[in-house]
């Protein structure tokens, strides 16, 4: 997988890049991931990518012409899946579109920043828009983090047990078990019996149960939208 980023700040992306899954990752030659300085495509002495919205108000809005420069040349080199624009008003980013895009060859994230992006480029260029929450932050680049470490650690050989990421929460519309270890008593709190049964099936049965329990109790409306797709 071929991940390009654009940004207004590309050094965030730095120690991200070479420590924790993300460069593992690129060690290991199973994700590429590209950052580009959106001010490379500036205009001007000062490479200005933004500008004062017209009709007046505050904050800055990127300019088109930067933009569209930087992902048509990235588009002119190859074709590209999906590119995607890290908003506020997206579409809430959620583990089943993290599974699709981990099958993706060829991606593109727009880092938002200032107060806008001129609505042009979302219009033209962007074929999906991701938000990962309710909430307003300083730029895309945290957001895009939070969608590339989603996306890549589904890629088959980046987790040392590729079995782990499919049982994560949310994989099945639920919420994870209770996981424990040793020891198998801690300050006179023990461990369910069934755990160390090494009984296969029974311990199966208690982890889709207590799963389905935790998410009861934690996010019912989990559980609602699992009942409607049925």
């Amino acid at each position: 997988m071929r991940i390009d980023i654009i940004s207004v700040i590309p050094d965030f992306f730095a120690s991200p890049l070479e420590k924790g899954l993300l460069g593992i990752a690129r060690r290991k030659g199973l994700a590429e991931i590209h950052v580009h300085n959106l001010h490379d495509y500036g205009l001007g002495r000062y490479q200005q990518v933004d500008d004062a919205p017209f009709g007046g108000g505050a904050g800055m809005v990127i300019r088109p012409e930067p933009v569209f420069a930087c992902i048509e040349k990235l588009q002119a080199e190859r074709s590209y899946d999906e590119v995607i624009f890290m908003t506020p008003d997206g579409e809430q980013f959620e583990q089943k579109r993290a599974n699709r895009l981990s099958q993706a060859e060829n991606l593109i994230v727009l880092c938002g920043h200032y107060k806008a992006m001129d609505e042009r480029i979302r219009e033209t260029l962007v074929s999906l828009e991701l938000s990962v929450g309710d909430v307003v932050l300083s730029g895309g680049e945290i957001p895009a983090l939070m969608v590339m470490d989603a996306v890549v650690r589904l890629i088959p050989g980046v987790l040392g047990d590729g079995e782990s990421a499919l049982t994560d929460s949310f994989q099945g519309d639920l919420l994870d078990c209770s996981w424990y270890t040793r020891p198998a008593e801690f300050r006179g709190m023990k461990v369910p019996d069934v755990l160390l049964s090494g009984h296969h099936k029974k311990i199966e049965r208690w982890r889709q149960e207590d799963a389905r329990e935790r998410t009861k109790r934690r996010r019912p409306e989990l559980l609602r939208r699992e009942n409607e797709e049925e």
